[in-house]
């Protein structure tokens, strides 16, 4: 299915993702800081970046066949699966001696709802500032 944010009925935002509409709040637990910490340390490097959209672009695939259209090599690119699959954002499956690797999109629902909690905080505080300074 994905992702997707919209703009609700009354304004707030929020967002869908495989069936589940989460709006913004701005608690955040411990266990929810460090699950965010973890995705976005494994975004934050491009190879990855561009491993995961490949993936969504080709669906279920080996480390093999994304290997061929990279100067990576087949080890390098189990490495980076490896760290992408340790923060939630892949999943595997084993046929025989392949194992096939498939993006997972909820923990990016929780990165999209942590963006918008900290715009949602943002706009409050540059309305606040507005308030004062007029």
């Amino acid at each position: 299915m994905g992702c997707q944010v919209g703009i609700a009925v009354a304004a707030d935002r929020a967002i869908r993702c495989d069936g589940v509409t989460r709006t913004p709040t701005t608690a955040t637990t411990p266990a929810d800081t460090s699950a965010l910490d973890t995705l976005f340390g494994a975004l934050a490097d491009p190879t990855r970046r561009m491993l995961v959209e490949r993936l969504l672009t080709k669906g279920l695939t080996t480390a093999t066949v994304l290997a061929e259209t990279t100067p990576l090599t087949r080890q390098a690119i189990l490495k980076h699966l490896q760290v992408l699959e340790a923060a939630g954002l892949l999943d595997h499956e084993r046929a025989g001696r392949e194992v096939r690797y498939r993006v997972t999109p909820q923990p990016l629902a929780a990165a999209v709802g942590w963006i918008l909690d900290t715009a949602g905080m943002w706009d409050k505080r540059i309305d606040r500032l507005r308030r004062l300074t007029s």
